[in-house]
């Protein structure tokens, strides 16, 4: 942190360096405080980096749509697609060997909130299950159990939450009893907060005693592990290796050996997943090399000749999503960690930003009035020694949780996990039930069509509650 904060019970000093910074604004009110309001402001204050946030808002503007080099990067592409079969297998049991050895860590982003589900708390407590209703972080834990049976070893599970939902994110877990994990192996961490600023450049009142902030993005995910103490757990538990995915994705398999082995043979620092594009309008990042370096183009930073480039073959030359799946070396994270400004720099986007003005009347804008800061984890992949790109199929692992309907909500993730379990009937030669039927497979038991295969089944009645099926059910 900059050597220049005063301690937050100086109120001159402080007010003196927000003057100087142009932001002397934000005291307008202290005189109308009680004294538990002034030293809220004032604490809040003292820890806010004024230098860093002014190179942000004269940052604006640059890398503009049409100004980057953009380059395909070479992909660990799928059997389908001319991957090779025998990397493939090399990988899968790298990825399972390092499992067996207790060197991964697995890391959840959960500081959303449902609010835009219609949903009030935590979004991994949303229910997602196409029969039992089970929550994104009941299903997730299924998952980790499974993982943990398979090698052998313990997975501990790394949850980011937000100031506004760690309370009860710890809270649910409690009564959840943790699902059924070891709360020894479930370790909670909060992303830090970055204060708005308006079209100017000045610093946002949300009350008269508090400067509006706001979660400091995804990428807020590396710091925080290393300001939690949470990269020296890994390090006391042998673990070198971070698997890292965001909440709201109910489809991905967590801790995936395949990914972790292509990681490990690449020798990479960090590497993400990617799957083929449906459309070139459709509005995920892209993962491209960038100006000479790996790393994520978001959708509204392509322009349209790129967006819509084609190769000999007809196919889109920037095909490859971003998932928000990644492999981190934990040593690649304590350095871009310990390096944030530089390595991770603030994005800013217009929002409606509800604050005070001047004479401390709650506003509620209808258009933008100011600019939320954030973090991006995938700025990471241009600090990387080494990178690697690996194709995933999007039927097996994406399906996010983003909007209260149509595409991306709940409705089509429930859909495609009913059609992802149906696919593991299938390939174990279960008969399989009939169209309109849903379905939902206790993942803490069956993590695919290789563990039916493994019980002899030859029907759904067969296997008890591990598969649960209903009719007229949402399907």
């Amino acid at each position: 942190m900059p050597g220049d904060r005063p301690d937050p019970s100086d109120f001159q000093q402080i007010r003196d360096r927000f003057e100087a910074h142009g932001q002397g604004h934000v005291f307008r009110f202290w005189d109308a405080l009680d004294d538990a309001g002034r030293e809220r402001l004032a604490r809040q204050a003292v820890r806010i980096d004024l230098p860093a946030l002014l190179r942000v808002h004269a940052s604006l503007g640059e890398n503009q749509a049409g100004d980057l080099k953009l380059e395909p990067v070479p992909i660990e592409a799928l059997p389908e697609h001319g991957g090779d079969p025998e990397r493939a297998r090399q990988a899968r049991e790298r990825g399972e060997a390092l499992l067996a050895a207790g060197r991964v860590a697995v890391m959840v982003v959960a500081g959303g909130q449902a609010s835009r589900l219609g949903y009030g708390g935590p979004k991994g407590f949303f229910p997602i299950g196409p029969i039992s209703d089970r929550t994104l972080f009941a299903q997730q834990a299924q998952k980790l159990t499974r993982l943990r049976a398979r090698c052998g070893r313990p997975v501990p599970w790394y949850v980011m939450t937000s100031p506004a939902t760690d309370a009860a994110t710890r809270e649910g877990f409690a009564r959840a009893d943790h699902f059924g994990l070891p709360p020894e192996d479930v370790f909670f961490l909060s992303q830090g907060m970055v204060p708005s600023l308006d079209f100017d450049g000045r610093l946002m009142l949300e009350r008269q005693d508090r400067i509006f902030e706001n979660p400091n993005g995804h990428g807020g995910a590396l710091t925080a592990l290393l300001d939690s103490g949470a990269l020296d757990d890994m390090a006391s538990r042998g673990i070198d290796t971070i698997f890292y995915y965001q909440v709201d994705n109910p489809l991905v398999p967590l801790g995936d050996p395949l990914f972790l082995g292509f990681h490990a043979l690449a020798d990479a620092e960090m590497s993400c997943k990617v799957i083929r594009k449906i459309d070139p309008a459709e509005k995920m990042g892209v993962v491209a090399r960038v100006d000479g370096r790996v790393g994520v183009v978001e959708y509204t930073e392509i322009d349209d000749e790129q967006r819509h480039a084609r190769d000999a073959s007809g196919d889109l030359l920037y095909w490859a999503g971003n998932l928000a799946v990644h492999a981190l070396d934990t040593a690649f994270v304590r350095r871009v960690a310990a390096d944030a400004d530089s390595l991770l720099p603030f994005h800013a986007s217009a929002k409606k930003i509800p604050a005070l003005d001047a004479e401390g009347h709650p506003l509620s804008p209808d258009q933008p009035n100011g600019h939320k800061l954030e973090r991006f984890v995938f700025d990471a992949l241009a600090a990387a020694r080494s990178v690697c790109v690996v194709e995933a199929r999007r039927s097996e692992e994406y399906s996010p949780v983003k909007n209260a309907e149509g595409s991306d909500s709940p409705a089509t993730a429930r859909r495609d996990l009913v059609a992802l379990y149906r696919s593991w009937l299938e390939d174990a030669g279960v008969e399989v039930p009939s169209p309109g039927t849903a379905i939902e497979i206790d993942e803490a038991r069956v993590g695919g069509g290789e563990d039916l295969r493994s019980l002899g089944l030859r029907s759904v009645e067969e296997a008890g509650d591990i598969v649960r099926t209903a009719r007229g059910v949402e399907a």
